[in-house]
């Protein structure tokens, strides 16, 4: 790879990418915290969620003001039923510090949660904004051997799509009544898994002309023979463009239900990322050499919006076809159940989970960026300054570039966002595992060479 300070990595980037600034899955039911505050009792059945995530729900769920040492990760994993709130904090927080302190001046409660000092509990995590999801809509999962077209067909709802490999199907009802009074119908159901809300797939950044004439090439060589290293590139369809590009591209899936062709006149979404990919690749890699990478692309889009049940199939298509790492340049503002099974199943077989951390100025996690399995990068201006429109949320874990120049059709397009910081993330990731490092030691040294400075994380408004 090519290495070296961290002012001339991102020199080697404006310089190539041309910057002007599956196993089945498992039956684990809905991660959840239930918090009786007349009854001073807590339930929780949690697998993976982040520190901020079990803060902010307990922010929710309580009225506490919830103040955290800044910097301080944890993954929260724990079940339990019917607990005093001191126990469940126990639990919850394993051997981190904690204080509940007397409101001020007539406030709630403060809760400071700290590694050495309560005085060092500075950030505020405000309380966990609720997505709204699809109203009318329903993820339904069976159990092994039981088909969702039997439930749909008794709750007279409409199969939207289906898969095979997690097993569910995407359901739309009459109206929201209709579809809460399915879910606990659906509860009661004994060939039914779970039943998860479907959240929409937030839309994608637009790209920029610019009258800047074409130009620049790769200097990669697609590997002849061998097994290829397969990336995933879950996102809109790709277009061949008869050019160095398409060696190395692999035929393309879609798992979208509404199909129709890509407007020839400019660069899908998905094709200005798989060309940021490889422009990382590229740049990362020694002048004229080989790569073995091939980029399996991944249509969730289709011809409209993609939902969350759409980017869980995906991922499940990509692992299923040998895809070890996997690009989400992506988001939705809700946590989807089924989508974080299906990348937790991905992570213990292996695979590293990249992801886009988002393109409004919050502090609030988009997903899948937000779960604790996956690499969530946000966009920088240079090396110590985030770029005006990221993501500052404390989850996520790098800054890469958020700008890049996209050839296609002679002209040149301007591409701007965390989802190209993602794409060259993942290209960084990608020549690692070709130099011999295992994924997860690729993606360790990329965190590396894009550190997330003190910038990056922003006192929220």
């Amino acid at each position: 790879m090519k290495l070296g300070c961290k002012t001339r990595r991102w020199a080697v980037t404006v310089a190539i990418l041309g910057i002007a600034h599956l196993a089945p899955v498992s039956t684990h039911a809905a991660d959840s915290l239930k918090w009786s505050k007349e009854k001073d009792s807590v339930d929780a059945d949690i697998s993976s969620w982040s520190l901020v995530q079990t803060l902010e729900t307990i922010s929710e769920a309580t009225g506490w003001q919830v103040y955290l040492e800044p910097g301080t990760k944890k993954a929260v994993s724990t079940k339990f039923k019917e607990r005093s709130k001191d126990r469940a904090l126990d639990m919850l927080l394993g051997n981190l510090g904690r204080a509940l302190l007397p409101g001020t001046n007539g406030g709630p409660p403060r809760l400071l949660v700290f590694r050495n000092k309560e005085r060092d509990a500075t950030q505020l995590i405000r309380a966990r904004k609720r997505a709204k999801p699809n109203p009318d809509e329903l993820i339904v999962r069976m159990k092994k051997g039981k088909s969702v077209d039997d439930v749909a067909s008794k709750l007279g709802a409409k199969v939207l799509g289906k898969s095979d490999e997690l097993n569910a199907g995407r359901l739309k009802f009459d109206n929201e009544e209709a579809a809460a009074k399915a879910r606990e119908t659906l509860q009661e159901n004994p060939d039914v898994e779970s039943t998860d809300p479907n959240f929409p797939v937030m839309d994608q950044p637009t790209l920029d002309s610019s009258a800047t004439p074409s130009s620049g090439s790769l200097n990669l060589k697609p590997l002849k023979d061998g097994d290829p290293l397969i990336v995933g590139l879950i996102d809109t369809g790709v277009q061949k463009t008869g050019g160095a590009y398409d060696d190395f591209l692999l035929p393309g899936i879609s798992v979208s239900a509404s199909q129709t062709a890509s407007n020839p006149a400019e660069p899908s979404h998905g094709t200005s990322m798989f060309e940021v990919l490889l422009k990382s690749i590229d740049a990362f890699s020694a002048d004229g050499s080989t790569t073995p990478v091939k980029v399996l692309p991944v249509d969730v889009f289709g011809s409209g919006n993609a939902t969350t049940f759409e980017v869980a199939e995906g991922i499940a298509q990509a692992l299923k076809n040998g895809a070890r790492i996997i690009n989400l340049s992506l988001g939705s503002e809700g946590d989807t159940p089924i989508l974080h099974e299906v990348i937790r199943q991905g992570t213990a077989a292996g695979a590293v989970f990249v992801a886009s951390a988002g393109n409004t100025p919050t502090d609030a996690p988009t997903f899948p960026a937000g779960y604790p399995e996956v690499i969530s990068v946000t966009a920088g201006d240079s090396p110590t300054s985030l770029a005006p429109y990221a993501n500052y949320s404390e989850v996520n874990d790098a800054m890469a570039p958020g700008t890049a120049r996209i050839q296609y059709g002679g002209n040149t397009w301007i591409v701007n966002g965390t989802s190209p910081a993602a794409a060259y993330f993942s290209g960084a990731v990608a020549v690692g595992v070709s130099s011999g490092q295992t994924a997860a030691q690729a993606a360790q040294s990329a965190q590396r060479t894009f550190p997330l400075p003190a910038s990056a994380r922003r006192a929220a408004p």
